[in-house]
């Protein structure tokens, strides 16, 4: 392990205490003690309900909520911090989509394009859109390899699309869409551009206003913060003319026993009492992604997959699903060994001490296309070093032979 290694991986604990090579960061990441113990010093130091009190101890919450909001925003290039509505998770994010901006705006006739490829958080809540609002759901196929291009949108889109629906980075093939591309195609036709960033906010530079996206879903859990806080991002005359998503307190204005006017954005989004420890968390978080820098965390993360995936190549039993380039994975291993089924290697990998993940991965059309029911996943994280694939394809060149057959 080299000396670069070492200080990566004592940022992370858990990795040591629990002897386990973890290679399920799609799934979610390991979390630094600077994170764990940013929120812990916010429930130590600041608790308080924010944003309506008015006594120093609510005013410190709620300072540390909304600069935890402008983190985020910076971190993503949004034009302002009133672009950061709060959520759980990129799934809570996509819903709040589909109920506030779809629900009110599609009608019977308008047409939703959806990718195949797409994870379910970002599938299912267009096919109820589309069954309340009447709109057609159409899918855009990609090819077997998972290549989507803005070309395939543009051969598919028509003037009655008002909303494209596709994923940042796949979470099965790992390969990164071309959002700007798309949201050209998407906004010369009229239709908005929703783009799924769970896999890429914590893996790739993300500058939204680049992107030209209009809405940007993700969750800090997978990006080394707390589990239960994640981000919509959506351009600002959007929120304007949405209505909210859950109703309560802190998402008012003013209330009167027949009706009520809501709060500025983004807080008429964010109904009850907020997480502010998932916010300061996912803001430390950020910073934490900062002091390591793009530059080492998307070489560390490229090299290691280049060099899972030339000594998997050697294997003729296995398959990787996707791309035969691994700089096109971006971390994310899906592969197939023939004979054996993905929970029975995901079981024996845990006998060694290895963390995959084995299942269609919330993304069974995908599967279902791809001919096949279910695969198992490596996924990396900067902390991962060349001593974790090796232990991985060592343990990986066993799994036939422990399952009984004859090499």
């Amino acid at each position: 392990m080299t000396e670069k290694d070492q200080l990566i991986r004592k940022e992370f604990p858990i990795l040591k205490n629990r002897n386990v090579i973890y290679l399920d960061n799609a799934a979610t990441s390991q979390k630094p003690p600077c994170v764990i113990e940013a929120a812990d010093q916010y429930y130590r130091m600041y608790n308080a309900n924010p944003l309506r009190g008015l006594y120093a101890l609510s005013v410190d919450a709620t300072d540390a909520y909304e600069n935890a909001r402008k983190t985020v925003a910076d971190f993503i290039g949004a034009a302002r911090p009133e672009e950061i509505v709060f959520t759980r998770n990129a799934s809570e994010s996509l819903n709040l989509i589909a109920y506030s901006y779809a629900r009110t705006f599609l009608k019977e006739g308008d047409e939703i394009i959806c990718t195949i490829a797409e994870h379910h958080s970002n599938m299912l809540p267009w096919q109820q859109a589309a069954k309340v609002t009447g709109a057609k759901l159409t899918y855009l196929y990609c090819e077997k390899d998972g290549t989507l291009t803005p070309q395939m949108l543009e051969d598919i889109i028509t003037e009655r699309t008002k909303l494209v629906a596709v994923t940042q980075i796949s979470n099965v093939f790992g390969r990164l869409n071309d959002i700007k591309g798309f949201a050209k195609v998407a906004h010369d036709h009229g239709a908005v551009l929703v783009a799924d960033g769970a896999q890429s906010v914590p893996h790739v530079p993300v500058d939204v206003q680049d992107l030209d996206c209009d809405f940007l879903a993700f969750s800090g859990h997978k990006m080394f913060a707390p589990m239960g806080i994640g981000a919509l991002y959506a351009k600002y005359d959007l929120l304007e003319k949405m209505p909210p998503f859950l109703y309560g307190g802190e998402m008012i204005e003013y209330v009167t026993t027949e009706g009520a006017t809501y709060a500025e954005v983004p807080h008429k989004f964010e109904a009850g009492t907020v997480n502010v420890g998932g916010a300061v968390g996912l803001a430390e978080a950020i910073r934490f992604m900062q002091r390591f820098g793009w530059d080492l965390i998307t070489k560390r993360e490229e090299e290691l997959t280049v060099y899972a995936m030339e000594k998997m190549k050697q294997y003729p039993y296995v398959h990787v699903i996707g791309s035969e380039d691994p700089k096109e994975h971006h971390g994310i291993i899906t592969f197939k060994l023939d004979g054996v089924h993905p929970h029975d290697i995901a079981a024996i990998f845990d006998a060694h001490g290895i963390a995959v993940r084995a299942g269609h991965h919330c993304a069974q059309p995908l599967m279902k296309y791809l001919g096949t029911l279910s695969t198992t996943r490596a996924s990396l994280a900067f902390y991962n070093n060349k001593e974790d694939i090796d232990a991985f394809v060592e343990t990986l060149m066993q799994i036939r032979k422990e399952m009984g057959y004859a090499e």
